[in-house]
Parts: C-alpha cells; sequence; structure tokens
C-alpha cells in the first residue's frame, strides 16, 4: 500500500505516449492509484514494456475501446476515479464515448486532464505533432544554441516532460482541491506550448527590460558569457562552469589558477572572446577528474559532466538517493521528497494487461469473467 502524500486518490489513465505517461507515473510515485488502461495489440513505443519506467507503480488493464461495452468499463472507472488522464487529439475521447460530460454523467467531481502539444483549440489543435515543434513555435528553441549556429535541440524535456506533463500534474492537483470544495470537476487542458512558454516567463521578462538580445549564445545564461558554459578537458570531457555572482567568480578563477593574472573583468562584454580563450586553454590542461578534485565542495559553481551511466556513481546522487537501482536497472527515485510521507518505487513497470483481473476486482468489479468473455477487457497476452 503507499504511504506517499497522493495516497487515496484514484487515477485512470487512457495510456498513450510521452507525457500523459509521465504525468500518471509521476502521480503514482506520490502515492496515486494508477490504473492505466492499455489498448489489445498496441506496439510498444517505448521498447519493452518491462523496462518502460514511465509505467512504473501503476496498474494495466487491457481494454478495447472499439467495443462499446469497453467504452463501459472505462466509464465504470471514471465513476470511482477522482482523475481521469488522456493524451488524444481533441474529440477522440468524445467519439469513443469517454468524454468529459459522458465521464461527468456518472462522477461530476473527476478531474478530467487532457494533454497536447496544441492544446484544446487553436488552428493548429487537429494537427500532428512533437515536442521540436511544439517549443518551436513559443520562441523557446530558438534561444538554445551557440552564437553563429543552429537551434540545439533539448531532448524532449523542455516541451513534453516541463511544459507538458509538470503542468498537467500541477493543473490535476489544483482541480482536485476546486472539487474538493466545490463538488465540481473540470477539465484540464494541459498544451506543451502553453507551458513551454510559461517556462521561459523569465527570459521574456529580460527580453522587455532589454537585458537579452534575440541573438543565440550572447546572453548570459546561453553560453554567451564565459563564465556561464561547458570546458573540455585534456582527456576529452568535460567541465559545467557557472559562478554568476562576483563572489563565487573570484573564487572560480583562484581555484582555475589564474589569480593575479590580468584578466578582462568578468562583465566586460567586448572582451568575453578572449576570457572564454583563456578559461579553455587552462581547462585543457587537466583531466576531469583532477578538475573535479579542485573544484568540488567550493562556492566556485563548477561541477563534472557526467553520462547518464555515470551519474548514479557520484557521491552526492548516491548518497540522497537520487538514482537508484531498482528491478535490475538503474531509475530515478521519485521526487520531490516530503518530511511526513513517503514516495517510493512499490511496483516495477506494468506489462499491458497484467492486472486486469486484480485491478477490477479491487475497484469493485463483479462481472470480470463476462467482460473478458465478451472481448471487452483482456489479460496480458504471455498468459
Amino acid at each position: 500500500m503507499s504511504t506517499g502524500p497522493l495516497a487515496g486518490v484514484r487515477v485512470v489513465e487512457l495510456a498513450g505516449i510521452g507525457p500523459a505517461p509521465f504525468c500518471a507515473m509521476h502521480l503514482a510515485d506520490l502515492g496515486a492509484d494508477v490504473i492505466r488502461v492499455d489498448r489489445p495489440n498496441a506496439i510498444p513505443a517505448s521498447g519493452p514494456p518491462e523496462r518502460d519506467l514511465l509505467n512504473r507503480n501503476k496498474r494495466s488493464v487491457m481494454v478495447d475501446l472499439k467495443n462499446e461495452a469497453g467504452a463501459e468499463v472505462v466509464l465504470r472507472l471514471a465513476e470511482q476515479a477522482d482523475v481521469l488522464i488522456e493524451g488524444f487529439r481533441p474529440g477522440v475521447a468524445e467519439r469513443l464515448g469517454i468524454g468529459p460530460e459522458q465521464c461527468w454523467e456518472r462522477n461530476p467531481k473527476l478531474v478530467y486532464g487532457r494533454m497536447t502539444g496544441w492544446g484544446q483549440d487553436g488552428p493548429l489543435a487537429h494537427s500532428a505533432g512533437h515536442d521540436i515543434a511544439y517549443i518551436g513555435i513559443t520562441g523557446v528553441l530558438h534561444a538554445i544554441g551557440r552564437k553563429d549556429g543552429p537551434p540545439q535541440v533539448p531532448m524532449n524535456l523542455v516541451g513534453d516532460f516541463g511544459g507538458g506533463s509538470l503542468y498537467l500534474a500541477v493543473g490535476i492537483l489544483a482541480a482536485l482541491r476546486h472539487a474538493e470544495q466545490t463538488g465540481k470537476g473540470q477539465v484540464v487542458d494541459a498544451a506543451i506550448v502553453d507551458g513551454a512558454a510559461h517556462l521561459a516567463t523569465m527570459i521574456y521578462g529580460l527580453v522587455s527590460a532589454g537585458a537579452w538580445k534575440p541573438e543565440r549564445g550572447v546572453n548570459l545564461l546561453d553560453t554567451g558569457a564565459p563564465f556561464y558554459d561547458v570546458y573540455e578537458t585534456s582527456d576529452g570531457e568535460y567541465m559545467a562552469v557557472g559562478p554568476l555572482e562576483s563572489q563565487f567568480y573570484k573564487e572560480f578563477v583562484r581555484l582555475l589558477g589564474l589569480e593575479g593574472e590580468d584578466l578582462p573583468k568578468q562583465l566586460e562584454i567586448p572582451r568575453w572572446p578572449e576570457l572564454r580563450k583563456r578559461f579553455a586553454e587552462v581547462f585543457a590542461t587537466k583531466t576531469r577528474r583532477e578538475w573535479t578534485d579542485i573544484f568540488e565542495g567550493t562556492d566556485a559553481c563548477v561541477a563534472p559532466i557526467l553520462s547518464l551511466s555515470e551519474a548514479a556513481q557520484h557521491p552526492h546522487i548516491a548518497a540522497r538517493g537520487t538514482l537508484v537501482e531498482r528491478d535490475g536497472f538503474v531509475q530515478p527515485a521519485p521526487a520531490p521528497r516530503f518530511s511526513d510521507t513517503s514516495a517510493d518505487l512499490r511496483t516495477p513497470p506494468a506489462i499491458p494487461g497484467q492486472h486486469t483481473r486484480d485491478a477490477l476486482a479491487d475497484w469493485g468489479f463483479d462481472d470480470i469473467d463476462e467482460l473478458l468473455a465478451s472481448g471487452a477487457v483482456q489479460e496480458r497476452n504471455d498468459r
């Protein structure tokens, strides 16, 4: 049983890819009882299901949504749920008979979370897309990259998960609060374009103040500043450098061995290329391990850049258990942490249909054999 802060919250997730599953995983990590509704014969989008970490801490039931009785199963789950999450294009859930209005007829307090790239309305609402396009039209992607170079793709972290999943999670929690106070559920329209733009609020503020130039790679936080960048070491590895404040910058220069040298001043912008060249020369004289030993534990704001496979071995990451080995492989631990409740890894990634019988029974279904016989629900294929 969950001991997390969301223990007792029931969530129905209609299977999809990327941001909606991550949001449901996040809620499950925090203790919610999440049932993922998987489709029969769906092709896994994220590799072997048993390694799809977005399905951890969940249970999976397999439901044929094209079967009229299958849609009824979802509505019956919605009757008992606090939250339903879907990531279809606008209008698809309604056509399947499981849209917000249909669900509210059974459960007026249900929070209906909708995860899309473009949103539920607007000229592009019904178009296909992916993270890269969503952050492209918000101005965010244009701002990421080096001077005189093309925009650099930040994987799908800024759009799908930062601007999408986490905004849906916050919206769901806010709507749950509203439902508790009023008895009325509502739709949470979480669009990646909205969330990604919102993430850039500080940058838009700097633009309006004339403190951020439209060119890439010439500003304080976009590799324009030589003291906020990455530098290659003698062994071909890299260090992350970020001493923005003057006192931290002074410590950085001292530990770099340049104290007393006639360097350009920290904020002498016209001479930044000269300063960058000197930093690069010095970093190239030692290995990443040597520089780590010099800077670690200081206020110079410098850290080694580790690979995904190396990160779990870092002493700080290991001490906090930020990355843990569970079920035979390394994965991020639930976050954030709470003083009175514990979010934890309860179960490994759910295989589609693995919990059809048990989960439906736990949620009060007493006609499971009939549903299985009709094909409305199915169990995992490898049993």
